[in-house]
């Protein structure tokens, strides 16, 4: 039942982001997670596209994706790493998740306040790396 997020831009600047979900154990009768609620789980538009995991209830009270995007639309020069990093730690609880993110200028965010969270990249600057914890 774990959460499978990809974001992606080609070599045009265009931008995808895309969540897939096994749900969480034991929950409540009628749940809505966070992976189908565009801008909850995953958003993504000409600036960026973010895709997260964790706390589902969380993601979808402050539409966490859609803010992070939002910071870079409104925020005058935030990049990515900066509005990712302001969603996942001063909007979020500790605990609750993280986002993996990719600007249209192929910068990759993956940050979270959770103890780990899987997450990969790879880019054609040769970046390639695999992790679990900080």
């Amino acid at each position: 039942s774990e959460t499978v997020d990809a974001v992606a831009v080609d070599c045009r600047g265009q931008l995808a982001a895309a969540t897939s979900t096994g749900g969480r154990t034991n929950k409540w009768d009628g749940r809505i997670g966070d992976t189908p609620i565009i801008g909850a789980g995953n958003y993504a538009c000409s600036l960026a596209a973010v895709s997260g995991t964790g706390l589902g209830e969380q993601f979808n009270r402050h539409v966490v994706a859609y803010d992070v995007a939002a910071r870079m639309k409104y925020g005058s020069g935030t990049t990515l790493q900066q509005a990712a990093h302001s969603v996942v730690w001063e909007v979020l609880q500790p605990g609750d998740g993280g986002v993996i993110a990719v600007d249209r200028d192929y910068n990759i965010v993956m940050d979270f306040n959770s103890t780990g969270m899987y997450r990969g990249a790879a880019d054609w600057r040769g970046r390639h790396e695999v992790a679990i914890f900080k």
